[in-house]
């Protein structure tokens, strides 16, 4: 076990201190998801804290997915593994108040999605390829109501989640992913998809078709140009769709 922290932080309860050390002792150990953590008469022990310290630290951990806890035969506390979609949720509890807007939001995926797009470009499997194709079929005619502008709205920004999900950059794949899933939840929060609008779905359906055929050519160069204009004509057509919605709703 590591040395007792430090608790004379002004900022820091001793409950949160006592976590941040766990948390670096199975980092140093080299622990993964499922070992066995030390019981509570040996954290106790190591810290010199209350069981009631002791017990807090643990509940912060296990309230970020970080330890899980087994009753029963063989129970104790474990290392746990946070999934994507509950680090997802964290992470978005921070945004919640920020006011996050549409240009934010393309100014990163501009960034980012061409990178991923020309790492990626002759490395995906058929399997892989067709998946993406597959997510295409829920956009294959544009919508003719709000709520069918809505699903493919949702969908198009899942086809490029699951692209995420193929990346050899874990850091890139999950901000890429996080910013679709932000996307999703903005646009339907806002109401972006109250009409159709088939020159974004046109546009876009063609950018995607293009790149699942420069990625399974592996031209990297293409890829990365196809991600690159899909993102700059996706951001001018949403903004001015808010735009539209925001104009709509100010004369309600």
């Amino acid at each position: 076990m590591p040395d007792r922290p430090k608790l004379g932080g002004p900022r820091r309860s001793r409950p949160q201190t006592v976590a941040d050390a766990i948390k670096e002792w199975v980092v140093e150990k080299g622990l993964e998801p499922g070992d066995r953590l030390p019981g509570e008469a040996e954290l106790i022990d190591q810290f010199g804290m209350s069981k009631g310290t002791i017990r807090e630290a643990m509940r912060l951990l296990q309230a970020q997915g970080l330890v899980v806890t087994k009753t029963g035969p063989g129970g104790g506390s474990f290392v746990g593994k946070v999934s994507r979609d509950r680090a997802h949720a964290l992470l978005a509890n921070y945004f919640y108040f920020q006011n996050i807007s549409i240009n934010d939001i393309y100014q990163v995926r501009i960034a980012l999605e061409p990178e991923m797009a020309a790492a990626l470009a002759g490395k995906l499997s058929a399997e892989q390829l067709a998946s993406l194709s597959a997510i295409m079929k829920a956009y294959e005619t544009p919508a003719e109501t709000a709520e069918e502008e809505r699903a493919q709205h949702v969908a198009s920004l899942a086809f490029h989640a699951h692209l995420a999900e193929f990346a050899d950059n874990a850091l890139l794949g999950f901000f890429i992913d996080f910013m679709a899933q932000i996307l999703t939840d903005l646009t339907v929060f806002r109401r972006l998809y109250s009409q159709p609008n088939h020159e974004l779905w046109r546009k876009g359906r063609d950018h995607q078709i293009n790149l699942i055929q420069a990625l399974k050519d592996g031209d990297s160069t293409r890829a990365w140009a196809i991600m690159r204009e899909h993102m700059e004509t996706a951001r001018s057509l949403m903004e001015d769709q808010e735009a539209v919605v925001m104009k709509r709703f100010m004369a309600e």
